[in-house]
Order: structure tokens, then sequence, then C-alpha cells
């Protein structure tokens, strides 16, 4: 990405009226020619993943903030389609539509890009979109990426058609659009209810727009989308009064031409309800920038005022200070590296501070799963959880990233939400406050456990306990009542049945730990039993995780490279789900004989031919290495268990395999969709040393550095520094390690030993070290072989 660096920085300077905060303090001497500022190396993050199958979003966001202030480039998709643009934005489109206020982060199904504006310069306003193939058939424009510049909180561009300079930035609940017009050119915006992510035919169930007496425009809007019966509300306040409007009903044609002329205040008639709402607000002539600030609420319009008000100040002030919380965010962990790798780093750790997002207005008030609003008592309520993805390595990592309040904040909201679920059970895969059950499993348990063993107060143990344990015996949740009773889950009777067996497992682990810990003996004994359940579905003769019918017979055909959704497993096969026994890998080993075999089978998994195979009907399998698939989660702790059959150098061959072909710091940086930050947290954690194969085991299991140095400066107050001495490209194995100063003969890490600050020390070597890390004792965590 340093090609388009300086062309970015000309965007900036066109388009910006004052500088960013890095741009505020002198370059470091000898950096940079003729005092040009130096931008941080977190500079372009945004951009990394918006292009090939990364779908994220280059806009302007605070860390985990409510307003996702971004770009869409094309928001008529048709169902399938959709896929491709599920941020809103894709780095290869020719044209923006507009901008709105809500998008997910690398997510695999699109929905959100809520309340879309535009800014159009002249005597005629369309209220069309347009065809992106017909410049000027509508409102959207052809933009330049060498006019367009994002990083941390900030996002410009120059619409070409129009000329209009645009710039995004966002605070916690606000975000504000300003927007530089040409001179001698009226100012309008046109605001479409009708358009959204995900937009098929009738998603809108109904909107209402009105302008209130001080000028602020409130409004509403109800989607059936990919949660159904979503309400959200909105709050836009514009710096300048507004000369004119016209509100337009499109499905049934009613048109509403407000005040032409100054402002006239209250206007009773200046408001409008239907289910294809299109508005257009008249500014006349303006001397100076027009700013925009939004917000957004799910309670009712009132709450959106109250959180515009919530952050004063306008563009500059949100701007500066959320620059500013990222930069001391990103700064957390100093990294010394190739410039690639640092580059790929920090956008890395960017992605994995936009979700779980803050969804409770600045009251406390939020609504709930139930459609009814709640009150926050303490914490903030968060949402958009995709917790089948992001449990294995992007909660782990803000455990060790943000503060104890932070991720109580999670926790509770977790539990807030199955307090008021109308089935009882925590979120599967939640935003907005709304559940869309999509993927399999109960993995808000492991994100709960998870952060009760490595000490996170804030919430109630109990209560939280009381939740998983209702979540994990729910019959009617995907085959659960069958697992209950047969210890698998049945194929005849649930589809993906051999995934579900083994995540549940996982599952039921993590809550055998948990109340452990909290002296529940009677609880822990039950979920230990249940933990082992994955050996109901594992083939010992095949050497592969099959699904069972009722009968206990194995469903035949079988092919282990079959991909098909609803089938026997979940956005995979069995050469991903075979190796999903996070907690006991000792024992899935021993099923597969010795630890000669399982790296035989680990490598015929990475070296498979695939070219006679076509995955192109499945939209997740991305990043293929052989049968190994980085692209979507089930592989992704995979590559880390040479170390637990005794051959950690061959961890860190195929880490570098990975790395290098997955990972780079371009707009097609990401090798799948990045899954509200998973793929981002593997690499952060890769890319320091070690990775959380198993969380709840409070263990890291030790791969291989990519960065010469990072310290990681822990919310604590304590410092951990890992350092890689002799890192090359020739020098890809570990020699040797140490911890303080002293040889650690073992493969792993504890969360302990990390929060407790030090040094991890990595002597690195052409040659592989085969004595290190391979003896019993000195492997990571298994259940059926723990001492510890």
């Amino acid at each position: 990405m340093n090609a388009p660096l300086r062309t970015g920085l000309a965007a900036l300077a066109l388009s910006l009226t004052f500088a960013p905060a890095w741009a505020q303090t002198s370059p470091d001497a000898g950096s940079a020619s003729q005092g040009e500022p130096v931008p941080p190396p977190w500079f372009e993050a945004p951009l990394v993943g918006t292009g090939g199958e990364g779908h994220t979003f280059p806009g302007a966001v605070a860390p985990f903030g409510m307003i996702q202030l971004s770009p869409d480039t094309d928001t008529g998709c048709k169902i399938r389609e959709c896929y491709a643009h599920a941020a809103g934005y894709r780095y290869e489109d020719p044209t923006i539509q507009g901008f709105s206020l809500t998008h997910f982060s690398g997510a695999g199904h699109s929905d959100l890009g809520d309340f879309l504006m535009m800014p159009v310069a002249g005597d005629t306003v369309p209220l069309e979109p347009g065809d992106p193939k017909q410049p000027g058939s509508g409102y959207r424009s052809r933009f330049s990426h060498s006019r367009e510049m994002a990083r941390p909180g900030l996002y410009s561009v120059v619409l070409d058609d129009s000329g209009i300079g645009a710039r995004l930035t966002a605070g916690t609940r606000v975000g504000v659009q300003q927007y530089v017009f040409p001179k001698g050119k009226a100012a309008h915006l046109v605001l479409d209810l009708r358009s959204s992510l995900y937009n098929y035919p009738g998603k809108t169930l109904w909107s209402s727009i009105r302008i209130r007496a001080d000028g602020t425009i409130t409004g509403s809007r109800e989607t059936r989308g990919w949660a159904p019966a979503r309400k959200l509300f909105f709050a836009i306040r514009p710096s300048a009064p507004l000369t004119g409007h016209a509100f337009l009903n499109k499905e049934e044609k009613v048109e509403y031409k407000g005040f032409q002329g100054p402002s006239r205040g209250a206007d009773d008639a200046a408001q409008l309800a239907g289910r294809a709402l299109v508005a257009q607000l008249d500014f006349g002539m303006l001397d100076q920038p027009l700013e925009v600030k939004v917000a957004i609420s799910s309670v009712d319009e009132d709450g959106a005022i109250a959180n515009l008000d919530s952050e004063p100040g306008g563009f500059r002030e949100i701007s500066n200070k959320t620059t500013a919380d990222w930069d001391k965010a990103l700064g957390a962990i100093p990294v010394q590296g190739s410039p690639a790798m640092v580059k790929t780093f920090y956008a890395a750790l960017y992605h994995t501070m936009i979700a779980p997002s803050v969804f409770s207005d600045a009251d406390g008030r939020w609504r709930g799963p139930d459609d009814q609003v709640h009150a926050a008592k303490g914490f903030t309520f968060h949402s958009t959880f995709s917790l089948w993805d992001t449990f294995r390595a992007e909660h782990p990592l803000l455990l060790l990233t943000q503060g104890e309040q932070k991720n109580a904040d999670f926790v509770n909201s977790l539990i807030a939400s199955q307090q008021v679920s109308p089935f009882g059970i925590l979120p599967v895969w939640q935003f907005h406050g709304r559940e869309t059950w999509t993927m399999i499993g109960y993995h808000a348990v492991p994100v709960i456990a998870d952060a009760y063993l490595k000490g996170i107060k804030g919430f109630d143990p109990n209560a939280a306990l009381d939740a998983m344990v209702k979540s994990a015996t729910y019959g009617p949740y995907g085959g659960l009542d069958q697992h209950m009773k047969l210890g698998y889950v049945p194929i005849d009777k649930e589809p993906e049945a051999a995934s579900k067996t083994v995540e549940y497992a996982y599952d039921d682990w993590t809550i055998a730990r948990m109340a452990s810990a909290m002296g529940k003996a009677d609880i822990a004994a039950t979920f230990e039993k249940r933990a082992g359940n994955w050996r109901n579905s594992f083939d010992a003769k095949t050497g592969f995780l099959r699904a069972r019918k009722s009968d206990g017979s194995y469903r035949t055909p079988f092919d282990p490279t079959a991909i098909n959704y609803g089938s026997d497993y979940t956005e995979g096969n069995a050469w991903q789900y075979s190796w999903f026994v996070p907690q006991d890998q000792a024992g899935m080993f021993k099923l597969l004989g010795s630890d000669a075999a399982v790296v035989k089978k680990l490598d015929a998994m990475f070296d498979f031919d695939n070219s006679k195979i076509d995955y192109s009907h499945a939209e997740d399998i991305a990043g293929l290495i052989g049968q190994y698939i980085h692209g979507n989660e089930p592989s992704h702790h995979v590559a880390y268990l040479y170390s637990y059959a005794g051959q950690p150098w061959r961890t860190q061959e195929r880490l570098k395999q990975i790395v290098e072909s997955q990972y780079k710091p371009t707009p097609d940086g990401l090798s799948g969709n990045d899954d509200l930050g998973q793929m981002s947290a593997w690499l952060v954690f890769t890319a320091l040393g070690f990775y959380p194969v198993a969380p709840g085991s409070n263990q890291y299991v030790i791969g291989r550095p990519f960065l010469d140095r990072a310290a990681l400066n822990l919310p604590n107050g304590k410092r951990f520094t890992v350092v890689a001495e002799g890192l090359s490209d020739a020098n890809k194995y570990v020699g040797k390690v140490t911890l303080n100063g002293k040889p650690l003969a073992r493969g792993y890490l504890t969360h302990d030993e990390i929060v407790a600050g030090g040094e991890l020390k990595f002597t690195m070597s052409a040659t592989p070290n085969k004595s290190w890390a391979t003896g019993k004792a000195a492997r990571p965590y298994s259940m059926s072989t723990a001492t510890r």
C-alpha cells in the first residue's frame, strides 16, 4: 500500500481544512523529506480487506463505536450478489452511491447500510441512485482511489461527478459528515430510507421522517432482513438551516414539498411515513463546508437526539478525539519489523477493535431480542456478536488488549440478552440486539468462561453460569435434545450434525471448567462428561469425524472433501472438522494411533491436491492450502497442532506458509471474510508468536514470531515484550526460547505469565530445533492427559 500513500495524502490536503492529529507533531528527523508529516503505520488500515473476500469497510468508526459511517458502492444487489458487498463498499467498484451509518466489519452476510445520505450540487436533484454503468443517471458518483483517504476514525473522498469533497468521522454514538460544495452551486442532500444492504423487495416494513421545530431531522425504519423486525431511529442535525425540502413515498407516489425559503420553524406537515421514502434537503448557496451530525438509537427518536447531544462539538472536535482514541489503542502495542509486516499487523489490530459495538443509548436504554426496551445498569450494552467466529481468537485477544470494564461489558451484554430472550438462551449471532440464528454452537459460553477463568470481574458469575447451562440444555436448539440423549447429534434428525457434535462438546468443556473453578462440582461433572462426546462421532477406522444416524451407523457414502451447505458439516468438510477437539487434542491423537500418524495426516491436509475439486458453490471456502482453508474459521487452529504431536518446528513451517500466502497490507490483503475481527486476531496473535488454541485452558500455544520486537502494554499497567533475535526470511525456525531470561522448554505460555509482564525472547534459526518442546510434559493442555 505504499503507492497510494502520497495520493492519499493529496486527497487529504484537498478535502480537509485542518491537519489530522499525527500531522500536528514534528516528524522524526530524517524520516521524511522537506518536513512532510509522517503518518503512523496504521494510516491506511481501514482499506485492508475492502477488496477480494475481506468484506471490511473503509469508513469512519470509533473503537467499538455505535456508528460505522462509510461509503456504499452498491446496495441494489441481488441476493446472491450481496455476498460480495456485505460491507457496502467494494474496492473494485467505480462509483459511490452514498454514505450510510451502519456496517459490519468483514461479515459473511450482508445487512445494515441504514439511512444513506448523498450530497448533490446544482439545480437538479435526482432522487434515484441511478445505474453505475451510466454516469449522471442518478445521485451516485464516480470516484478515484487517488483522491480517497482512509485512516482509523477518518475517511475522505472527492466525488468526481459533482466535485464535492466528502469527509466522514465518528465518535462513540455520533457520526459527522462534512461536505465541501463547488462554489456557485446550490447544496443539497438526498436521504434515502429505501437503501439498505441485502436490499431485497419488501425488506423495509415501515419508515418515517420529520423535521422538528429546531431543524433537527428525525425518523425511523423497521426492516425485515437478516434479523427480523429490526427497529432503528435516527437524528440528523445539519450546520446550516434548510432552505427547502421535499419528501416522497415512492411506493404510493405521495409527495410533500415543504417550505421554500428560510425555515419557518415548526412545520407540522413536514413529515411523512411509508415503506419507500426518499427526502431532498436543500441548503442553498454555502460559503463554508456543510457539516451533518448524525446519531441512531434502537429505542426511539428522542434516544437518537440524546445520543446526538452526548458528544458535543462538530467535525474537528469529534475527529480529533477519535483519532486520539485510535492512536492510543493501536499505539498500545508498539512493534518493529519489516514495513509490510508492521502495516499488516496494525491493519489486523485495527480490525479487532470495531465489534462488538456499543448499542445502548447514552442513557443506558437498549432494545433486546424480545423487541422490548431495557436499561443497562452499571455497564454499556454491546451488540454485533459473530460468536462462531470470534470465540476462537478475537475475544481472547480483547482480554489482553482491552480493560476489565470493556470485557465485562461484553459479558454483561451476553447475559442481559439471555435474560430477556424469548427462548432463554445466550446470543448465537446477534446484531442490533436481534438474533439471526446464524451458524451453530452456543459459543457465547466459551467467551464468558474464558473471561471468568482469566480473572475478569464486573459481572455476576452465578447469573453467567446459569445462562450458560440454560443455553446448553435447551433441547429445541440445533438437535440438543438428541445430543443429550445419544451423546451425539444424529444426521437424520439435524443437518450439520457432525460439526454440531464436536462444537457442543467443546462448549460443554468450558462450562465444566468454569463450574469447577466456582466450586459447582455437580455441574462440572455433568459437562465434563459431555465434553467427551466428540468421541461418539469420530470414526477411528477412517480417521475422520463423521455424521451418524439415530441408529448409530455412519452416514454413507462418505467423501471427506465434500462441502455442501446443510450437509454433515458447517462451512467445511471432514478434513477441517476432524481436528476440532481443542479441549482434548491428545485424546484425538490417541485414536489416530501415534504422533507420527498425526503428523502424516496433518501433512496430507496441507499438501492435498485440490486440482480436481470445484468449491465455487461454497462462498466461504477461500484461502485454500490443500484442504486447510484459512479463509474460514474451522481451520484456524490446525497449524498449531503439530506442537501437540511433538513437532513444533512443523508448526513454525506451516505458519510461515500461511502468513505469506494469506495476508498482505493491501485492499485484497485478506483471503477470506474478516468475520468481525477473527481473521485479524489470528494474525495479531501469530505475529506475536503464540495463539489460544483452546480458550478456557488459560494457555497459548507457542508458534513463531513475525515481528522483530513487540510490546503489549497491558490494561493492568504491565508490559509483556516479545523479542525475535535474528528473525529473517531464512531464519524461520525457533532455535530457543527464554521467558524472563530463563530457558523455556515447553511449547506454551500461560495467561498469568503474560499478564504478569516480562519478556519472551525467541532466538531464530535457519534449521529446526527438533529437541525443543517435544516431550509429552512440554506439550499444551489436553483434558485427557491434564495434570494441571
